[in-house]
């Protein structure tokens, strides 16, 4: 890919093996409706509308390695081999029907665990049925949070086991590409945290140190993976609290990362800690970190946070702020936001289903609708 001369929105890319339609990507979203890790019909249709509506790359939700690792009793998990088939029949839909690619977020809460679904209370504990929880140092996420128990060695070759059996089971679910959760004080990332990672053995301390228990994550994973499998990240580049990681160790704990395999470095912010409330996200308040890690880091860059209108996407990728444009919210207002998007950028797709214009589609009045001059070929309301 050439850096220098950035692409469009809707130009195609290939990660490895791996080729997406275009640069939009819907960000996981925990759905909280599982039961012990189990995906449901919510599943099938909440990731199956999202990939009909033309997206690139469509990420299933942060997926819990192990039952400890769940945020809340209503996340989903790969710790089971009973999770691969109904997870299958979500991979098999998108496979069959979109052009979309699918793949999954790995990940393990650590000293977040244990809460409630975000409705009933985001980053509150649980009243009861709580389990005890993980992370690098005695140092709970807030003031009603447990107090975590330390990681020993022990636990650290565990959990990493758990990673590694959870990608085996993506495969064999038919997902397309595994992203690690490295990000908003999982476990992951309170171990790259200051705040958050309190040790003073080889895992604490300075940032090569506090990258070794990720990194090692990082090395399983890739080694179970094939080669043509791509590998993503998710990071906060800073905790954006006192004290906490700035963009300049954001950037080098990416190229940390990109230089152990990872192919796709995924840039977000924040959540290292509940004892402080996290400033008022700007639009597209990240793209300024995700510029700083593109310039500096050999791997495919992408970028969450408060992106919504098309014209927000199409400037991130023309300005070369980042290669994919990763959107949570405009996706849950609009599960056809791409096909949408092209429309109101002028750009033809191929992209609704042939279902959808079994009925001839008026491209007038679909215009009319989003507010726009009747002018556009047809190809592009297609």
């Amino acid at each position: 890919m050439n850096k220098k001369s950035p692409p469009s929105l809707f130009a195609p890319i290939r990660i490895r093996d791996l080729e997406l339609a275009n640069r939009i990507v819907m960000s996981p979203m925990c759905q909280y409706s599982c039961e012990d890790g189990m995906p449901t019909d919510w599943h099938l249709v909440h990731l199956g509308s999202r990939a009909i509506g033309g997206a690139g790359l469509v990420w299933a939700e942060m997926t819990a390695v192990s039952r400890e690792g769940r945020v809340s009793p209503g996340c989903a998990g790969l710790y089971l081999d009973e999770h691969v088939a109904p997870w299958r029949r979500v991979t098999d839909f998108v496979h069959a029907h979109t052009s979309a690619r699918i793949g999954i977020q790995l990940g393990h809460a650590g000293r977040k665990a244990a809460t409630k679904r975000m409705w009933e209370g985001h980053n509150v504990p649980l009243d009861s049925g709580a389990w005890p929880l993980l992370g690098p140092s005695p140092d709970p996420f807030s003031p009603d949070h447990q107090v975590p128990r330390e990681m020993d060695r022990a636990d650290m070759d565990r959990i990493v086991g758990e990673y590694v059996r959870a990608a085996g089971r993506a495969l064999d679910a038919g997902f397309d590409a595994v992203e690690l959760h490295a990000a908003h004080g999982y476990l992951p990332s309170s171990f790259l945290s200051p705040i958050s990672n309190l040790r003073t053995d080889d895992y604490g301390g300075q940032l090569s140190n506090r990258l070794r228990f990720p990194l090692e994550i990082v090395d399983a994973l890739r080694a179970a993976l094939p080669d043509e499998v791509p590998l993503s990240a998710k990071i906060s580049s800073a905790d954006l609290v006192d004290g906490g990681n700035t963009i300049e160790e954001g950037v080098q704990i990416a190229k940390a990362l990109a230089g152990h395999g990872v192919d796709i470095v995924s840039v977000s912010a924040g959540g290292i800690t509940g004892r402080v409330r996290p400033p008022r996200l700007a639009p597209c308040g990240f793209v300024p970190f995700s510029h700083r890690i593109r310039e500096s880091v050999d791997a495919v860059v992408a970028v969450v946070g408060n992106i919504n209108t098309p014209a927000e996407a199409a400037a991130v990728v023309s300005e070369g702020s980042a290669d994919l444009v990763v959107m949570a919210r405009a996706f849950l207002r609009d599960p056809y936001w791409p096909l949408h998007a092209a429309i109101r950028l002028g750009v033809d797709v191929d992209g609704w289903p042939d279902q959808y214009c079994a009925v001839p589609l008026q491209l007038e009045e679909l215009k009319a609708r989003l507010g726009l001059d009747a002018s556009a070929s047809p190809a592009a309301a297609r």
